[in-house]
């Protein structure tokens, strides 16, 4: 209670500053955030970098400098900001060296990942080290799903075209039944399924090559694996992909892909402080989150941004008041549905203010400065549309793991 009532007197007197915790309690959120989390296993240059960059739309030397060590045979990187992370990767390193002992990552990331990520190059049969990682890995857990992605295929047919449409099923591969396959890509990926035997749930071949080497499809095969992921996701991770993927697939703005994945985050973590039961309690955090998340953003287009100019159009797109959000606080005296209301409200509003400043920073990048009114519509426009979004969302999301067979 006496948190709350210092929550009230703050909104009373006009404070609005971050709480003093506001670090604290951001990382306590991000626990809450649901992120997926892939643990990539497979030797050096074996196509888990390909993978990333497909999954997250970044460039290679952005997902490089991202990692960070975790183990001394790991590292991980999240996906857009560690502040505030939409998709996470663990990367164990050293597999394919003699004498690689999983035990340390295994108690690492035994506990948090959600889908092992197994990567095998098309021509590369010397898969003894990986097999004998993952097999402590899949006993350790033997529900968590495990992809197998055979990569690098071109390799096993040079000069020649992959077979079109792609004919490898989901769920398996049923490349006997497609006249399409060569066989040496054939025997390829049936090898590394019989090397693999009971250690999978799915195998998806798969090609991801840069636009720059040539290939008709530098995505051969990225939807499959998507799917086969989306399937091994449970619910509430499974959305966070889905929604990613929804909101960067159709944009042409440079900037916006960039900016797109951190506004989803920021309004993930918003609607986990959104959805505490407390009343007041989340009214000086949502703040403190969407203020960090349009310095972020000022970063990415390279604008500076003060906290007076900050606060100037904030209060231009009555946004960012906390007194205004103090009214909606009254339904968490009613339980479930306050929390779901609060949640809502937190994601849309910080998803509008995200893009309403992603307009305010374009049009300053373009030499002009949009007015009050323009920005009071964009925000409002943008509001209501993530509105929608968020219920149709709730409204086609399930709760409990699907479990896949080999």
């Amino acid at each position: 209670m006496s948190r709350i009532w210092d929550v009230v007197r703050r909104i009373a007197t006009g404070d609005n500053s971050p709480p003093p915790d506001l670090d604290a309690t951001l990382a306590r959120l991000r626990a809450k955030t649901p992120a997926p989390v892939f643990w990539l296993l497979g030797k050096t240059q074996s196509g888990k970098t390909s993978i990333t960059r497909f999954l997250t739309g970044a460039d290679a030397a952005v997902i490089g400098s991202g990692y960070r060590p975790c183990t001394k045979t790991s590292r991980r990187f999240q996906f857009p900001t560690p502040e505030a992370p939409l998709l996470e990767f663990l990367d164990t390193r050293g597999v394919d060296e003699p004498g690689y002992d999983p035990a340390e990552d295994i108690a690492a990331f035994d506990p948090v990942a959600h889908v092992v990520v197994v990567t095998v190059k098309a021509t590369d049969f010397a898969q003894g080290n990986v097999r004998a990682a993952l097999e402590p890995i899949r006993r350790a857990n033997p529900s968590r799903p495990v992809v197998l992605c055979v990569t690098c295929l071109n390799e096993a047919i040079p000069r020649q075209p992959h077979p079109t449409p792609y004919p490898f099923e989901q769920c398996g591969v049923t490349a006997h039944e497609s006249p399409s396959v060569p066989d040496a890509l054939r025997r390829s990926i049936e090898e590394h399924r019989r090397a693999f035997e009971g250690l999978y749930d799915t195998c998806v071949p798969i090609d991801l090559t840069r636009p720059e080497d040539g290939f008709p499809d530098p995505d051969y095969g990225g939807e499959a694996l998507k799917r086969a992921l989306l399937d091994a996701l449970p619910g509430a991770y499974r959305q966070t992909l889905l929604r990613l993927k929804e909101a960067t697939d159709a944009l042409k703005d440079v900037h916006l892909k960039h900016a797109i994945p951190v506004i989803l985050g920021y309004a993930s973590m918003a609607a986990s402080a959104g959805a505490v039961p407390v009343p007041f309690l989340d009214l000086l955090i949502i703040p403190g989150i969407q203020s960090r998340m349009v310095f972020h953003l000022a970063r990415l287009y390279g604008q500076p941004m003060s906290h007076d100019r900050f606060k100037e159009v904030a209060a231009s797109l009555g946004a960012g008041l906390v007194a205004r959000q103090a009214v909606r606080e009254v339904t968490k005296v009613i339980p479930y549905v306050g929390s779901v209301a609060g949640a809502a409200v937190a994601w849309a509003s910080t998803f509008a203010l995200g893009r309403a400043f992603c307009y305010y920073y374009q049009a300053v990048c373009e030499g002009h400065v949009p007015d009050t009114q323009t920005l009071r519509k964009v925000y409002h426009e943008q509001y209501s549309a993530a509105e929608v979004s968020w219920r149709a969302e709730k409204a086609t999301r399930t709760g409990p793991p699907q479990g896949t067979g080999s």
